[in-house]
C-alpha cells in the first residue's frame, strides 16, 4: 500500500491520541458526565467536519428552532477548519459529539483501538461526485475510463478502490487535485471529483456551463456520511443526553429540508461568512433532492439509521482493497442504540 495521505495521517494521529486518551479515561474509572448550564441544560460540543454549509444545515436549524433547547440541552457548534479535525477535538476533550464525512473515520478509529462509534448517519449516501465536461455520449462511470481524473487524497483512499474494482477505473488516470478547478476547465476531456453540493455550482460559476454529473452512492458506493461521532465513554455516561441529541438532529434535519430554513441559513453564514445564500440555496435543494438525507435506510427507518448489512457492505470493500485487515471487528463502528424508537 501507499504512505497514507496527509488527511489521512491527521485522522489516523488523531485515533491514536483518542484511544490513549480515552483508554487512560477508562483506566482510571472516571466517569464523563457532561456538564450543565445555569439553566440546567445539558451543555454539548459538537464539532464538524469542515467551515458552516448546507451540510450542516440540520444541526444548525436544531439550534435555530429549540429542537435542542426544547430537549434540556444546550448545544455549541464548532465548525471544522484545517488546523483540527475531529478526532484530535475528540481526543483533546475541545467537543463531546464530532461529525465524520465518511465510514471510513469510524473504521479508522477502531483499527487504531480509540473506543468511539458512530452513533447516526444523517447522510444515507456520501456526497462524493465525478464531474466531467457536457458530452452526450457520457452516459455511465464507466464511459471515463482513461481520462485523466483529477481527484483529492480524501477521495482517493475512500471511493479510488471502489471505482476500479466496480467500473474499471486505472491508477494512472489519477492527478493531483488541490481544489482549483482551472486544470478541469482548461481541458474538455478532464474528470474531477468532488462534492455534490458544492463543485458543479462552482464550475458554473467559473466555466459558464453545467457539468456531467455522477453521484458515486447512485451507482453503489456503500459509505455512509455525516456521521455523528460520539466517545464511548460519554454514550455510557450521558445515554439519555446522547439520545436527545439525536433526536434533535432529526428534528432540524427534517425542518432544514422541508421547513424555514432562514434562521438556520444566518447562523451559517455567521459562522461561515464566505458562504451565501445562493450557494445554501441550491445546496439544500440537492440536498432534498437527491434522498440525500432522508433516501435510503431513512426511508425504512427513520433519519440516522444504519444498518449492520450497509457498513458490512462498505467494510468488505475497503478490507478487500487493503485498506483494512479483513479480521478488522468493523462491527465495533457503529451502534444504533441511541437513534430514535431505540431503548
Amino acid at each position: 500500500m501507499r504512505p497514507p495521505s496527509a488527511s489521512r495521517r491527521r485522522v489516523l494521529m488523531g485515533a491514536a491520541a483518542l484511544a490513549g486518551s480515552l483508554a487512560g479515561s477508562l483506566a482510571a474509572c472516571s466517569r464523563s458526565e457532561a456538564p450543565t448550564d445555569e439553566q440546567g441544560r445539558v451543555r454539548l460540543r459538537f464539532a464538524t467536519d469542515a467551515l458552516a454549509q448546507a451540510e450542516h444545515g440540520g444541526f444548525y436549524q436544531a439550534v435555530a428552532n429549540g429542537a435542542y433547547e426544547g430537549r434540556g440541552l444546550n448545544v455549541q457548534i464548532v465548525q471544522g477548519d484545517p488546523a483540527a479535525d475531529v478526532p484530535q477535538r475528540l481526543a483533546s476533550g475541545a467537543v463531546e459529539l464530532g461529525l465524520a464525512s465518511s465510514s471510513l473515520t469510524p473504521l479508522d478509529l477502531v483499527s487504531q483501538g480509540a473506543p468511539v462509534k458512530a452513533v447516526a448517519a444523517f447522510f444515507q449516501k456520501s456526497p462524493l461526485v465525478v464531474l466531467a465536461h457536457p458530452d452526450p455520449a457520457l452516459r455511465a462511470l464507466a464511459d471515463l475510463r482513461g481520462r485523466a481524473l483529477l481527484m483529492d487524497a480524501a477521495a482517493t483512499r475512500g471511493a479510488w478502490p471502489w471505482l476500479k474494482a466496480e467500473h474499471g477505473f486505472t491508477d494512472d488516470q489519477i492527478r493531483a487535485f488541490t481544489g482549483d478547478p482551472a486544470a478541469f476547465l482548461r481541458d474538455p476531456r478532464a474528470v474531477q471529483s468532488g462534492s455534490l453540493t458544492h463543485d458543479p455550482y462552482a464550475i458554473r460559476q467559473a466555466g459558464g456551463f453545467d457539468p456531467r454529473v455522477f453521484l458515486l452512492a447512485d451507482d453503489g458506493y456503500p459509505s455512509y456520511a455525516a456521521l455523528v461521532l460520539a466517545p464511548n465513554a460519554f454514550a455510557r455516561d450521558n445515554a439519555q443526553a446522547l439520545r436527545d441529541f439525536i433526536a434533535g438532529s432529526v428534528e432540524g434535519w427534517r425542518d432544514y429540508l422541508h421547513g424555514d430554513a432562514r434562521a438556520a441559513d444566518a447562523l451559517i453564514r455567521k459562522d461561515n461568512p464566505a458562504m451565501t445564500q445562493a450557494m445554501l440555496d441550491q445546496a439544500r435543494d440537492l440536498l432534498r433532492t437527491s434522498g440525500m438525507v432522508d433516501g435510503g435506510d431513512a426511508a425504512l427507518y427513520g433519519l440516522g439509521a444504519m444498518t449492520a448489512e450497509r457498513w458490512q457492505a462498505f467494510f468488505d470493500m475497503a478490507a478487500q482493497a487493503g485498506v483494512y485487515d479483513p479480521g478488522l471487528n468493523w462491527r465495533a463502528a457503529f451502534t444504533d442504540a441511541y437513534l430514535p424508537g431505540r431503548n
